[in-house]
């Protein structure tokens, strides 16, 4: 996956000579509260490197002060920074003089804000199709653009409301609406759903996730200052602290390996249901094929309590337990397996298994074709929830005893 956007060793100081004591300090080590304490300057961002692959959404997570806005913004050079390099597409952003600076981000990357910004004068195809006035392009195109962008966010009713007489989650449509309609490849969203309640976030997350897989394939620059948001909408995860890069990895990765007491401080609290999928839990199926008879079966058991049954295509029919298998040794297993039984896919969130689990019964995971992938069993679920828990108040326990993991 080639990358678009990429920091390298970046610090951004705040105060009158950033690049005097201050910067220094900062890069021989020296960390954010006492740079300011020795120099009053503040650290917005502390060697920091990442870099974003072409279609991936990269989430940086991290709480108020922690540097993750003040990154979005070196990247359209709404910050300028104090060291380092920050490079679009091979662009130097930091190289760009003014003319240059302009153009890049009229051409290169749409800006989603936490705060809607929309012109309460202007109608919603209007407030959407402003950025495109700006470039020049004619009214009949930018209209056909902008309703085209509505569509996507399910506003092309609303194209002729104002801003007043829609909600808060509407208003956060429209607004992501105008950077969808200039069809950029790469879009900025800082805190983009913060201000929304709730209910209307996660379907916003949603409505994201679906037009991202669907049609969008953009590259995605996501801020937040919420975990569950970040292992729920992102490819990968960058958290920061203090103006620094603390972990970056997968939602799962983040969540199974959690690097520091910081992040595993913030893992206790994640709905590993909700981010990790049923792929990471299921074990290996070894099914029993129709046909096979009773006594057969009881051998093939093994010390195993249940165990699927599959057709010649390897899709799954039923369910036999060692109860099941009392009757005649040489009857086929088909007249004494259960039908009834719970049906997966291995990509699905694993929060969608547990009803299917609590009966105690094993669940067939299935790929697209139906064939069986795997099974899935409650006391597996548990183990690996509680295996995710453990690991992190491990690394809790190490990293305060400063022994590292």
């Amino acid at each position: 996956m080639s990358a678009r956007i990429e920091l390298s060793q970046v610090f951004k100081i705040f105060g009158a000579r950033p690049k005097g004591r201050a910067l220094k300090m900062a890069q021989s080590g020296v960390m954010k509260d006492d740079v300011q304490a020795a120099t009053d300057h503040v650290v917005g961002l502390h060697d920091v490197s990442f870099s974003v692959g072409d279609g991936e959404i990269f989430v940086i997570m991290g709480l108020s002060g922690s540097g993750k806005s003040t990154a979005i913004r070196t990247v359209n050079r709404l910050h300028d920074i104090t060291a380092g390099t920050v490079m679009v597409d091979g662009t130097d952003v930091g190289a760009l003089n003014q003319r240059e600076l302009e153009r890049f981000r009229r051409e290169k990357m749409g800006m989603v804000f936490q705060h809607f910004a929309l012109f309460p004068h202007r109608t919603v195809v209007d407030n959407v199709a402003y950025g495109l006035k700006v470039k020049g392009m004619g009214i009949d195109e930018r209209r056909r653009q902008a309703l085209e962008a509505l569509e996507l966010v399910g506003l092309e009713r609303y194209y002729m409301s104002f801003p007043r007489e829609l909600s808060g989650g509407m208003q956060q449509r429209v607004g992501l609406a105008r950077a969808l309609a200039a069809d950029l490849d790469i879009l900025l969203m800082d805190e983009a759903f913060s201000a929304l309640d709730p209910l209307i976030r996660r379907q916003m997350q949603d409505e994201l996730l679906a037009m991202q897989g669907d049609m969008l394939h953009k590259t995605i620059l996501f801020i937040t200052h919420d975990l569950n948001e970040a292992l729920r909408v992102g490819d990968r995860v960058c958290i920061m602290k203090d103006g620094a890069v603390v972990q970056i990895g997968t939602p799962e990765e983040i969540l199974r390996n959690p690097g520091t007491a910081y992040v595993a401080e913030f893992v206790k609290d994640v709905d590993q249901g909700r981010v990790l999928q049923v792929e990471s839990v299921m074990s290996q199926p070894t099914p029993i094929s129709l046909g096979t008879t009773v006594g057969e079966a009881l051998a093939m058991l093994g010390s195993r309590a249940s165990v699927f049954c599959v057709d010649d295509e390897g899709k799954p029919c039923g369910v036999i337990t060692r109860d099941l298998l009392a009757g005649t040794q040489q009857a086929g297993v088909e007249t004494v397996m259960k039908t009834e039984f719970g049906i997966t896919s291995r990509t699905a969130p694993l929060v969608e298994a547990y009803e299917l689990c609590a009966k105690g019964e094993l669940v067939a995971v299935v790929n697209e074709r139906g064939v069986l992938e795997g099974r899935l069993y409650a006391l597996d679920v548990l183990a690996e929830l509680g295996e995710i828990e453990s690991k992190a108040e491990q690394v809790k326990a190490a990293d305060l005893a400063g022994e590292g993991v």
